[in-house]
This record gives structure tokens, sequence and C-alpha cells, in this order.
């Protein structure tokens, strides 16, 4: 039996998933911890990890330690995404972890984030065609899926954090910045050229800002076990009346909403953005959300290790 512990540190938050894996395969998840630390926080042109965002990290991190140190066999996969890979100051944060905490922090690439988003998804959901997005706090992961495989994928170096911050987001929301933010965007969009092999293709949302996109509509809907957002659809209208609806909305209304976080209540406008443009420019009529994308793709890979010595070993 192992205790296979992932971490991963996004740009808004650090996630931690502990799951039991027995001598056969079989598992179970037994703890999920979640804390918002914002690492990418003010860090600027010069993408310098600031103290208070580190200080708040590393105080998640050893929360976390002191969960799974009372474990026995235990198998850690650590890894660091968009914020620390931008960071000019990435190797001495890395040390610090390695040093406080004692976990080597593996500072993974857009591509390999965006591949672990295709094989949570794929594996938790059944996909043929698809186009997955994954928004997070500074970083975007888009992923073509035909006939159930990967035929294209990218990260782009924004998100929700990012975006809100850039074109001032965070409160009152201008016409003439959301329009800057729109454009921009959707210039991303243009330049990647395979993005229209996905024309009419279904949505498939992952990270933060979209899981919350289902959950204020689960809300609305009075639907049964509102936090469980897996597998749940929604059409492209209801998304744009949601999004009409945050973006008429101040800080302090957005927080009031029933689905938006008070930790995600400034971020939330630059985060459906991407999304939004995404459909509009693929004229999808639905999106699927996804609760499994990153950890959840670590995860399968480990359990195809243990398969792989399984067999090895008969």
């Amino acid at each position: 039996m192992e205790n296979f512990v992932v971490i991963d540190l996004g740009s808004n938050s650090v996630r931690m998933t502990i799951t039991r894996i027995n001598e056969d395969g079989t598992h179970e998840t037994v703890t999920h911890m979640k804390e918002f630390v914002r690492l990418s926080e003010n860090m600027g042109e010069k993408k310098i990890l600031q103290p208070a965002a580190i200080e708040r990290t590393m105080k998640a991190l050893h929360s976390f330690k002191d969960i799974y140190k009372k474990l026995d066999n235990v198998r850690i996969k650590a890894v660091a995404t968009a914020a620390v890979r931008q960071a000019s100051n990435q190797k001495a944060f890395l040390k610090q972890v390695k040093s406080e905490i004692g976990i080597n922090l593996e500072v993974i690439s857009g591509t390999q984030e965006a591949y672990y988003d295709y094989i949570g998804v794929t594996e938790t959901l059944p996909i043929t065609n698809a186009i997955l997005i994954d928004t997070g706090g500074a970083s975007i992961e888009i992923v073509l899926v035909q006939n159930g495989k990967v035929t294209n994928l990218i990260s782009i170096p924004i998100g929700s954090v990012t975006i809100s911050s850039e074109y001032d987001l965070g409160n009152h929301v201008s016409a003439s910045e959301l329009f800057k933010a729109v454009i921009s965007i959707n210039e991303i969009f243009q330049n990647i050229w395979w993005l229209k092999n996905g024309l009419n293709l279904p949505i498939i949302g992952l990270g933060g800002s979209n899981r919350t996109l289902a959950k204020i509509n689960r809300r609305r809907d009075r639907l049964f076990n509102m936090e469980d957002v897996h597998g749940y659809q929604i059409k492209d209208t209801q998304v744009n009346k949601t999004f009409e609806d945050i973006i008429s909305l101040d800080f302090e209304g957005r927080k009031e909403v029933p689905g938006i976080s008070k930790d995600r209540a400034d971020i939330i406008v630059g985060g459906l953005i991407p999304v939004i443009l995404l459909m509009n420019y693929l004229d999808s009529e639905k999106i699927t959300f996804s609760t499994s994308g990153l950890r959840v793709g670590i995860l399968y890979e480990r359990l195809h290790d243990i398969l792989r010595e399984n067999v090895a070993n008969q």
C-alpha cells in the first residue's frame, strides 16, 4: 500500500491530494486540501515572487506536511506551474521549499501541464473529440483532442490573476478595459493556427474560474450536490448570461453571488473571458466541466507505472 501525495502549486492556489493505492492498483482519495495563496500576486514585469506571497505559500505547504508526515509509505509528487515557471527568483524559491519543507518542487512546462490535464479528463470522462481549456491564475492550457488522442496543445502565459490585474477588472469593470482585454485574448486565439480544427466541438472546462462558472449555474438551478460539477454541462446561452450578470457587478456585489468564493471575486471576470471568447470563436454550443485535471493526470500516470511494474514482475 502506498500513500501517494500530489501537491499542485499554482498561481492562485496550492492543492494537495492524498490517494491510498493498494497493491492491486485499486485506489481511493483519503485527503484533499486547498489554500488560496496568490503566489503570482504583484509579480510585475520583472516576474518576481513577492515576500508576502511566498510566506502564504510556505505556510500552506507546512500545513500540508503536517498531514502527510503522519502517514506510512509516502510517495510525493510536487509540481509548480505558471507563477514559479515565470519567476525570475525561481531558484531561490525552490531552494527555500527544499530547505523548509524537504520536498523537491518540480517546475513543469506548460505543455506538460496541458498533457496532464488531458490524461485527467480522458481517464474520467467519455471524451472523443473536444477542446480542453484550463484557465489558471497565470496561464491557460488548451488541448485539441481528436479520436481520443491529443493532436495539439499549447500553454499561454496569461490567466485569471494576470488578466484581471492588467485590465483592472477586480472591482468596477469599465467598458474600455473590458474591450482591451477581449481584443487582446481574441488576437491570441487567432494566432493559434490549429485552433479552428476545433470548430463546433464541445468545450471541456477546467481550472478554478471555469469551475466557478459551473457552481454559479448549479446553484441558480438549485441542483442537488451543488459542489459536484464533474461532468456537468451548460449551454453557451447560459454561459453568456452568467458573464453578463457578473460584469455588471462590482467586487462587493460579486462576493454575494452564490457560487463565487470571496477569494475569487476579484479575478473571476478575467478568469471567465478566455472561455467566453473560445466558445464564441469555435461556435461551441455547450461546455462540460471537469474537476479532473493536473492532479488526477499525475495520479493516473502513477497508476499506469504501478500496472507496468506488476506486469513486469509476474
